[in-house]
């Protein structure tokens, strides 16, 4: 069996071409990000907390996540004046409701839903803005109390929020 003769000329060809696409500098990344490159800050305002039922610092503790997911998942630096883009919002609802009702009038499962309103303006172009609510839940069981288990139901909806809300505003979601 004859083993085909690359010739070294096309392979350092499609070297140099291959170097060439992937140290191109754009707007994308590998991990789907779409920022415009001329998009270098972004800004998160504390977030409001307008539920009366949610931990009093939740808005802080959910502003900071957000923050650390931009500063650790894309090229974008913290500025608080004159930032390129501008998050501001509100926690609006933290509920918990009673769910998969069982037999003599009993739940399984409580269920903790937190939404959250976004705002999102792109101060390099006025007309990429959106104003947008976000909302997760997580279950529990029903024979727990919710102040034993409301920290770590907190870090799994606010981790998939700060997810979403990042897709919107930095992959074509």
């Amino acid at each position: 069996m004859a083993i085909p003769k690359i010739k070294f000329k096309s392979i350092i060809s499609l070297f140099f071409l291959t170097l060439l696409l992937v140290g191109q500098p754009s707007c994308y990344s590998f991990k789907g990000i779409s920022i415009d490159p001329s998009i270098g800050t972004f800004y998160v305002s504390i977030f409001d907390n307008l539920s009366n039922d949610s931990p009093p610092t939740l808005g802080q503790d959910f502003t900071e996540v957000l923050r650390d997911k931009i500063r650790n998942e894309s090229r974008l630096n913290l500025k608080d004046t004159d930032p390129d883009i501008d998050f501001t919002g509100a926690i609006s609802s933290f509920r918990v409701s009673a769910e998969a009702p069982e037999p003599g009038e009993t739940t399984s499962f409580n269920r903790l839903t937190i939404t959250v309103s976004v705002d999102y303006v792109n101060n390099r172009n006025e007309d990429n803005k959106w104003k947008r609510s976000f909302s997760y839940f997580a279950n529990f069981d029903a024979n727990q109390n919710l102040l034993d288990v409301q920290d770590a139901l907190i870090t799994t909806i606010s981790d998939q929020i700060v997810e979403d809300i990042f897709n919107y505003a930095f992959t074509d979601w």
